[in-house]
């Protein structure tokens, strides 16, 4: 059985930052995609960061201040968040995908495996 255990969510003022992980259990994602979508009440779900075969990918809204990283020895995928705002607040999934190239990587539709998910509160 393929689990998804994200940590690291809470609440930081705005400017702050957070580093969410992200760790796989069941079976190993080295290859495929490994990333993060995000979604705020009343909104649809956000693609915000993924790496796949070695390459990172991120949203439009996180360039320059997000950064995720993947260790494939021990099957998880982490997203330091720095320079936060409140438009950051959200409850941030993990998600992953062992065939995944980058042609599907913003969809959140083309990921198999998925985490609860951990809120993030960002505070003006």
């Amino acid at each position: 059985q393929v689990q998804l255990v994200e940590s690291g969510g809470g609440l930081v003022q705005a400017g702050g930052s957070l580093r969410l992980s992200c760790a796989a259990s069941g079976r190993s994602f080295t290859t495929g995609a490994m990333g993060w979508f995000r979604q705020a009440p009343g909104k649809e779900r956000e693609f915000v960061a993924a790496v796949s075969w070695g390459n990172r990918y991120y949203g439009d809204s996180v360039k320059g201040r997000f950064t995720i990283s993947r260790d494939n020895v021990k099957n998880t995928v982490t997203l330091q968040m720095n320079g936060l705002k409140p438009e950051d607040t959200a409850v941030y999934y993990c998600a992953a995908d062992p065939f995944l190239g980058p042609a599907g990587i913003a969809r959140n539709s083309e990921y198999d495996y998925w985490g609860q998910g951990t809120q993030v509160t960002v505070s003006p």
